[in-house]
C-alpha cells in the first residue's frame, strides 16, 4: 500500500494537461504525478523539469537518457524507476539488443564506448558516496562535450528525485510498466516489491 494515495488524474487540470506528456513517454500518467499533484505547485514543476531534462538536444539521444535514468535507478534499487525507464528506453527506440543486455552493457558490443562513458558516469553519480571520479571525467571527456554532460547529469539528478519519492511513497507500478520490467529485466530478477 503506498504512503500517499494517488488521485483521480481529475483533480489539477493544469497538472492533467502537462502530464500529458507522459502519453508520448509511458503510454500513461504516472502514479507518482497523481501523488505529487496533492500540491500542484509539485506536479507541475516536476513535469516542466522532466520536459526540460528529456528534451532531445543532439547526440544524447531519447534512449540513451532512459538508459541512462535504468542505470541510476537500479543503482539506487528503486523497483518502480526501473520499469520505468525500461519501458520508456524501448518507446524512444532503444536497440532491442541494448533492452535485452542493459545489464551488461559495459561488456556488450551492443554499446559503444561513448555509450558505456554515459553509464558509467550514471552508475558513478548514482552512489552514495558519490563515485565520480578523474576516471570517470576523463572517460566522458574523451565523448561528450560539456552541453551533453551537463544533459546526462539532469537526468541522473531528475532520477534521484524519483527514486527517492516513488521508493519512499512505495508508487503503485501501473500494469504496462511491470509486463516492461518482466520482459526486460526479469532474467535478473525483477520484482515489484513494495510497489504492488
Amino acid at each position: 500500500m503506498p504512503l500517499v494515495t494517488p488521485l483521480s488524474a481529475e483533480h489539477d487540470l493544469e497538472t492533467k494537461e502537462l502530464a500529458e506528456f507522459f502519453n508520448e513517454t509511458l503510454g500513461f500518467c504516472p502514479n507518482s504525478v497523481l501523488t505529487m499533484q496533492r500540491r500542484p505547485a509539485i506536479s507541475k514543476a516536476f513535469i516542466n523539469l522532466n520536459k526540460a531534462v528529456m528534451a532531445n538536444e543532439g547526440r544524447v539521444t531519447s534512449a540513451l537518457k532512459r538508459l541512462i535514468a535504468w542505470v541510476s535507478s537500479n543503482a539506487t534499487g528503486c523497483r518502480y524507476c526501473q520499469a520505468h525507464a525500461i519501458r520508456a528506453a524501448e518507446r524512444y527506440g532503444a536497440e532491442q539488443a541494448q533492452l535485452d543486455n542493459v545489464w551488461e552493457y559495459r561488456t556488450h558490443d551492443a554499446f559503444s564506448d561513448a555509450e558505456r562513458a554515459a553509464l558509467d558516469f550514471s552508475l558513478a553519480a548514482s552512489m552514495v558516496p558519490n563515485a565520480v571520479d578523474a576516471k570517470i571525467k576523463a572517460a566522458l571527456y574523451a565523448h561528450w562535450n560539456e552541453g551533453e554532460i551537463v544533459e546526462m547529469l539532469g537526468v541522473i539528478s531528475l532520477f534521484g528525485y524519483l527514486n527517492r519519492w516513488n521508493d519512499s511513497m512505495g508508487t503503485i507500478l501501473e500494469v504496462d510498466a511491470i509486463e516492461s520490467g518482466d520482459q526486460y529485466l526479469g532474467k535478473h530478477g525483477f520484482e515489484v516489491g513494495k510497489h504492488e
